[in-house]
């Protein structure tokens, strides 16, 4: 989570490209010890999204929102008990 905060202030500070480097250095650890369909990670990735928007790569930014709106739509389908 502090990786990905720090991502988004970088973000809104316009210091894109290190941003980039920890927005995906999050979604790496969040893939890696949450799994592909955890909430957090699609939090991580529209905030990636974002930023990618930013900097003007939108075929990139719709394939991550993509992404994220599929774990909400499974998560919503099989909600943890």
């Amino acid at each position: 989570a502090t990786l990905s905060n720090l991502a988004g202030l970088y973000r809104d500070q316009s210091r894109f490209a290190q941003a980039e480097l920890l927005y995906r250095r999050a979604i790496a650890i969040d893939e890696k010890t949450l799994g592909p369909d955890h909430p957090d990670l699609a939090t991580d990735l529209e905030g990636y999204a974002v930023l990618l928007r930013k900097t003007n790569r939108e075929a990139d930014a719709a394939r991550l929102e993509a992404r994220a709106k599929a774990i909400r739509a499974k998560q919503a389908q099989n909600p943890p008990k």
